[in-house]
């Protein structure tokens, strides 16, 4: 089996353009000159995208959601990539509601598939206007996410990104999450570590289909 670049998607779920989004691109762009990753990103800015409403359409019919807006568009994209680098702002010490709208209709999906986000590998990152406004929290619920869907989920490591990137921004956008230095560094790692495995899980599939 050719090796070839490890897909990563990075959603961003901010509905402003700033601090959340740099972050995300920023990770993004380092697994690509890193690590030659192809990368895609959404984000939640100015997109329809209604809550899920437990219908249960998904699960009767097996032909996706009900709902019929922006993430018609994302849900291939969301199955193509081998890896999802989750970033959301700090609301209310947890989850946008933005991203948990994406998150809970990734239902449709595994409805449909549950083996759709199987061995598929996960990291997160969190911006907060304080330095511990809730960002820890933010990651764990977005792990929660990728361990109920079989994700494999990674974080930095010990001593800095313990479970991902937690940024300050300052409450100062972009320009306060680019002068986080440690925050960075902690996207860094997360993100070196989210490539490691992904490019393991590549290597061991590559194994397996020449068995």
């Amino acid at each position: 089996m050719t090796e070839t670049a490890i897909r990563l998607i990075g959603i961003c779920g901010s509905p402003r353009k700033g601090g959340t989004e740099y972050a995300v691109r920023a990770g993004l762009e380092r697994a690509a000159t890193k690590y030659g990753a192809e990368t895609d990103f959404f984000s939640v800015r100015r997109k329809d995208i209604k809550f899920c409403i437990h219908c249960d359409y998904c699960i009767r019919k097996q032909r996706g959601c009900i709902h019929k807006d922006d993430l018609q568009e994302l849900y291939p994209r969301l199955e193509a990539a081998d890896a999802w680098l989750l970033g959301s702002p700090v609301y209310q010490g947890g989850v946008s509601a933005q991203l948990k709208a994406v998150l809970d209709r990734c239902r449709a999906v595994v409805a449909r598939d549950p083996k759709a986000f199987r061995n598929k590998v996960g990291s997160a990152l969190a911006v907060g206007g304080d330095r511990a406004g809730g960002q820890e929290p933010t990651i764990q619920a977005l792990h929660d996410f990728y361990l109920i869907n079989e994700f494999l989920p990674v974080a930095g490591g010990s001593f800095g990104a313990n479970l991902g990137a937690s940024v300050w921004s300052r409450d100062k956008g972009a320009a306060g999450v680019e002068g986080d230095a440690e925050g960075l560094a902690a996207l860094h790692r997360t993100v070196d570590g989210l490539m490691r495995v992904a490019l393991m899980v590549q290597a061991g599939a590559g194994s397996e289909a020449t068995e």
